[in-house]
C-alpha cells in the first residue's frame, strides 16, 4: 500500500499537497525500493521550492542590478548583502545566487517551469543559467536562447549537472561560432601560473591555460605517474632542449590526430623567445610562465623514458572535428577530449600536422557507426573503435575517461558473451566491479547505448554518444 502510494506522489506534481503527503511518510517503513522512489520525489518537490526561492531573490535583488551611486559602492552592494544575511552565506556566494536567480526568471523561462515541474534538479537549472549567461550578455537572441534551453533540457533527462554544462557550451559555440571564437581568443590572453604561500613549508600552484595546453599538463602528470608505477626509478635530463630563455616556450599544436582527429600528445616542442613575437603580440611575464609550463610538460611526455601506452597506444590528446570544418567549409566546434567545446580554428591548428584516424557516423545522430579497419589488426582495430564510441565509462553519470577504463563484456565470456561492438563496452574499474560483484546489471547495445538495472531493479537508460557532442 505505501508502495504505490510513493509511486503515485512521484508522478504526482510538484506542491504543498504532494509535499505535505510526503512528508507524513516514514521513509524507514518502506521496502528498499520504494525507498529510492521516495527521494527521488523529494528531489522534485526540492526543485519545486526552489523555482520559487529564484523568484524571491528577483524580488530582493530587483530584476536587474542596481547602479553604483559613488566610488565606494558597487553594483548590488546593498542588495548583495541582503541576501547573504538572510540566507546566512557569503557576500560571493549571494551574488552568485542573485545572477542564477536573474538569468534564470529574466532570460530563461522554460528552464524555470522545468525546475517548477520537478523535471530537473536545481543543479542542472544553475549550470544551464551560468553558462548561458554570457551568450546572454553578449546580445544572442530569443531564438537561439530557446534553442540552448530546448538542447539542454532534453539532455538533462540522462545527464548529470557538469555534463549539462557541457551540453550548453558545445550549442553556445554551434550557434555563434564567430563570438565564440573572439571569446576564447581574448580568454587566452589571461592565461598565467601563480604560486601561493601556504602552511606547514606547502605551497599552492595554480596553472590558467588555454584547453587545448591544459590537457597536455594533465596528460605529462598522468604519464610521470604511470611510468613510475612501471620504473622505480626514472632520470629526466636536460639534453637537447634549445632555447636559452627557460621562461619562454610554446606547444605547436601537440602533433598526430586521432579519432575524427585526435592529437598524440608529445610530438615537437618549438620554443619561442620574444624577438620572433609578431608586433603587437609581447607576452607578458604571466603569459611566458603559462607558455613554459605547456612546454615543459609536452618536452616531459616526448623525452619519457618509459613507454606508457594505454590499450597498446602511446598517450593522446584527443581532439574531434567534422570533415567540413577541416576543410574550412564551416565553422563548427571541435572537441577536445576531457574538456568539451573548443573553436573550429583551434581544432584546426591541432589537427593540422597529426596521426589521421578515420571515424564515420550516422549522419542524422552522430553516432559512431563503424571506422577504417585498414591501419591496424583487428583486435587493436576494436579497442579504438570502442574508446572512440564510448570516450568515458557508461556508468551512468560516470566522466572516467574510456581510455583509463577496462574494456567490459555485458555479457561474460563464460556465459556466451561475444567480443563484439554490440558486446563490448568501457567502464572504469570502480564501476565494472560494481556489474561483477555488485548486482548492477547491464543490457548493451551496438550504438554503444546502454542499459543498466541496479540491484533493487531501478531502471536507468545511458543513451549513445554523437561524436562532436560534449559528454
Amino acid at each position: 500500500m505505501r508502495t504505490q502510494l510513493v509511486s503515485r506522489l512521484l508522478a504526482a506534481a510538484p506542491g504543498i499537497d504532494t509535499l505535505t503527503s510526503l512528508n507524513a511518510i516514514n521513509p524507514f517503513d518502506l521496502p528498499a525500493a520504494a525507498r529510492i522512489d521516495y527521494l527521488s520525489a523529494l528531489e522534485r518537490q526540492i526543485s519545486w521550492l526552489q523555482a520559487i526561492m529564484q523568484r524571491a531573490i528577483v524580488a530582493v535583488a530587483g530584476e536587474e542590478g542596481s547602479k553604483s551611486e559613488d566610488m565606494f559602492t558597487g553594483v548590488d552592494d546593498a542588495e548583495r548583502e541582503d541576501v547573504a544575511t538572510a540566507l546566512r552565506m557569503s557576500t560571493g556566494t549571494a551574488q552568485i545566487r542573485i545572477d542564477v536567480a536573474r538569468t534564470l526568471v529574466n532570460h530563461l523561462p522554460n528552464v524555470c517551469s522545468a525546475l517548477a515541474m520537478g523535471e530537473i534538479s536545481p543543479a542542472h537549472a544553475t549550470v544551464i543559467a551560468r553558462e548561458s549567461a554570457s551568450a546572454i550578455r553578449d546580445g544572442m537572441g530569443p531564438a537561439h536562447i530557446y534553442s540552448i534551453e530546448q538542447s539542454a533540457l532534453a539532455y538533462a533527462e540522462f545527464h548529470t549537472p557538469t555534463q549539462v554544462a557541457n551540453k550548453v557550451r558545445t550549442t553556445i559555440a554551434k550557434l555563434a561560432p564567430e563570438p565564440f571564437e573572439e571569446i576564447a581568443e581574448r580568454a587566452r590572453d589571461t592565461r598565467r601560473v601563480s604560486c601561493f604561500r601556504e602552511v606547514d613549508g606547502l605551497s599552492t600552484i595554480v596553472a590558467i591555460l588555454p584547453a587545448e595546453d591544459a590537457q597536455i599538463v594533465m596528460k605529462a602528470i598522468e604519464n610521470f605517474i604511470h611510468a613510475q608505477v612501471a620504473n622505480e626509478s626514472i632520470t629526466l635530463t636536460a639534453q637537447g632542449v634549445r632555447g636559452a630563455d627557460a621562461g619562454v616556450g610554446a606547444v605547436n599544436g601537440g602533433a598526430g590526430v586521432n579519432g575524427g582527429a585526435g592529437v598524440n600528445g608529445g610530438a615537437g616542442v618549438d620554443f619561442v623567445n620574444d624577438s620572433e613575437v609578431q608586433p603587437g603580440q609581447h607576452r607578458s611575464m604571466d603569459m611566458k610562465r603559462a607558455d613554459a609550463l605547456t612546454s615543459i610538460a609536452a618536452w616531459s611526455l616526448q623525452q619519457s623514458t618509459v613507454d606508457v601506452k594505454l590499450h597498446r597506444r602511446p598517450v593522446t590528446v584527443n581532439v574531434t572535428i567534422d570533415l567540413p570544418t577541416l576543410l574550412g567549409l564551416a565553422e563548427n566546434p571541435g572537441q577536445l577530449a576531457g574538456y568539451g567545446a573548443i573553436p573550429a580554428s583551434v581544432a584546426r591548428a591541432l589537427a593540422s600536422d597529426g596521426k589521421w584516424q578515420r571515424f564515420i557516423t550516422d549522419p542524422q545522430t552522430g553516432t559512431l557507426l563503424d571506422f577504417g579497419r585498414e591501419s591496424y589488426e583487428p583486435p587493436q582495430a576494436l579497442v579504438d573503435f570502442l574508446i572512440a564510441r564510448d570516450r568515458t565509462c557508461r556508468f551512468p553519470g560516470c566522466r572516467q575517461s574510456a581510455a583509463r577504463a577496462d574494456l567490459d563484456h555485458a555479457k561474460s565470456w563464460e556465459s556466451g558473451g561475444e567480443t563484439s561492438v554490440a558486446n563490448l563496452g568501457a567502464l572504469c574499474r570502480r564501476h565494472h566491479r560494481l556489474k561483477t560483484h555488485g548486482g548492477w546489471k547491464l543490457k548493451s547495445h551496438s550504438d554503444g547505448a546502454c542499459t543498466w538495472t541496479s540491484p533493487l531493479g531501478k531502471i536507468y537508460e545511458v543513451p549513445a554518444r554523437p561524436m562532436l557532442e560534449a559528454i
